[in-house]
C-alpha cells in the first residue's frame, strides 16, 4: 500500500495530566536544583563552551557523526581549515551546532522562539558542511521522506506533512510554543519537540535543530538560567525508544508514553549535569590552588583558557592571552605541564598540543 504524507493534528492536544503528575514533579525539582546550581556560579562562561561542545556532540551522533569531543577540542586547537575528510566534516557539523546554540541565544534577546529563529539557527548548522546544499536557511519547498540512504518513498519509515500543508502547522507551533494556554511549560516543551520533528520544516538539520530547542525554551521560560542542558545524551543512549516513542504519537495519539519518557528525559540529564558541573567547579579550584606558587600575573588566564578549551596549542593561546611575549607563553606551558593540570600529548617540538585530560574525563 502506497503511504501517504502524515499531517499532525494542531496544537494543544489533550494530555492526561493526572497519569503525569509524578513525573512532572521530578523533572520541576531536577531542573530546579541545577538552576539554582548554575545561577550561584561566579563564571558560568567557564562551563558554557564544554558543557555546549558535548551536547554538540551527542546531539549530532544521533545524526551519525562519529567525532569526539577531544577531536573537536583538538581540531580547534590546531586552527584546521580542511574540511576534505569525514571526521572532518563531522567536527565542522558539531562545531556549527555550538554556533548555532550561541546564536540562538543573542536571537532569543530580541524576538521569541519562531520561524525566524528557527531559518537562523539553521542557517549556522549548515554553514559549509554536509547538507550546505539543503536549501539552509529556508524551509523546505518540496516533499521529503525519512528513510535510510536509497530506499524508496514506499519503504520510508516516516512521510513529512506536504509543503501546503506545513506552513500552517508551522505557524500552529509557534503560536503554541509562545503561549502559557498549556498547563505546565514541561509538557508544553515535550509537544512542542513532538510537532517540530513530525512536521520537518527543513530538508535536513530538523532532529537537531528540534533538539536544540529545548534547552533554548527552558532557558527562555527562566526554568534554567543558563542554557546547559545537554539532553541529547539521554536521547543517544536511548535512540530506539526516542525514535519508537516519537512515532507512536504519529501512529496511535500516544502521548502520555512519550511525555513520560521526555520527563524522564529532563530528569536524568538535570541530575547528570548538576554532578558534572559540580566537579568541574572542585576541578576549577583544586587547580586554582596548584598555580597559586606560579609567578605570573596571566596564570589565571591561561586557567580560564584551559577550561574553556581543554586541547590547546601554542598558537590557540598567543591568539588568547593578552601578552606578546612569547617567552611568557612558554614558561606558563611548562608550569602548568609541571602542577599537572596540562599533557603534552602531541611528541612534537614545534606545534605542540597540550591537554588537559582531568577536565575531558569528566566530560566524557
Amino acid at each position: 500500500m502506497a503511504k501517504t504524507p502524515f499531517v499532525p493534528p494542531a496544537l494543544p492536544p489533550k494530555i492526561d495530566y493526572t497519569s503525569l503528575i509524578k513525573e512532572i514533579g521530578q523533572a520541576h525539582n531536577a531542573l530546579g536544583e541545577l538552576s539554582g546550581l548554575l545561577v550561584n556560579i561566579p563564571n558560568p562562561d567557564l562551563l558554557t563552551t564544554p558543557l555546549l561542545t558535548k551536547e554538540a556532540v551527542l546531539s549530532s551522533r544521533i545524526e551519525g557523526t562519529q567525532a569526539t569531543i577531544e577531536e573537536v577540542f583538538e581540531y580547534e586547537a590546531e586552527e584546521k581549515i580542511s574540511e576534505a575528510g569525514e571526521k572532518e566534516k563531522d567536527i565542522r557539523e558539531i562545531i556549527n551546532y555550538r554556533r548555532a546554540m550561541h546564536t540562538a541565544i543573542e536571537e532569543l534577546k530580541k524576538r521569541p522562539m519562531g520561524e525566524t529563529l528557527i531559518k537562523k539557527i539553521h542557517y549556522v548548522l549548515l554553514n559549509s558542511v554536509r547538507g550546505a546544499n539543503k536549501d539552509r536557511g529556508n524551509l523546505r519547498r518540496m516533499q521529503v521522506y525519512i528513510g535510510s540512504p536509497g530506499t524508496p518513498i514506499e519503504e520510508s519509515s516516516y512521510i513529512p506533512p506536504p509543503i501546503t500543508k506545513f506552513p500552517s502547522l508551522l505557524s500552529n507551533w509557534e503560536k503554541y510554543i509562545n503561549s502559557n494556554k498549556e498547563k505546565d511549560p514541561l509538557i508544553q516543551i515535550g509537544v512542542a519537540h513532538y510537532q517540530f520533528e513530525a512536521i520537518h520544516p527543513f530538508m535536513d538539520g530538523n532532529g537537531r535543530i528540534g533538539r536544540l530547542i529545548i534547552p533554548l525554551f527552558l532557558y527562555q521560560r527562566k526554568l534554567l538560567s543558563h542554557p546547559l542542558l545537554y539532553i541529547s545524551e539521554f536521547f543517544e543512549e536511548n535512540r530506539q525508544d526516542y525514535y519508537g516513542l516519537l512515532n507512536s504519537v504519529s501512529e496511535k495519539g500516544d502521548w502520555e508514553n512519550w511525555l513520560r519518557f521526555f520527563l524522564y528525559a529532563l530528569k536524568t540529564q538535570s541530575l547528570r549535569a548538576q554532578k558534572t558541573v559540580l566537579k568541574i567547579i572542585v576541578l576549577y579550584n583544586d587547580s586554582k590552588n596548584a598555580i597559586s606558587n606560579v609567578n605570573s600575573v596571566y596564570a589565571i588566564n591561561l586557567l580560564d583558557i584551559v577550561f574553556t578549551s581543554p586541547v590547546v596549542s601554542f598558537v590557540h593561546i598567543k591568539k588568547r592571552l593578552k601578552t606578546k611575549s612569547y617567552q611568557t607563553i612558554y614558561n606558563l606551558l611548562a608550569k602548568f605541564v609541571k602542577v599537572g593540570i596540562l599533557e603534552e600529548v602531541s611528541g612534537r617540538k614545534r606545534n605542540r598540543i597540550f591537554v588537559f585530560k582531568q577536565l575531558l574525563d569528566i566530560l566524557k
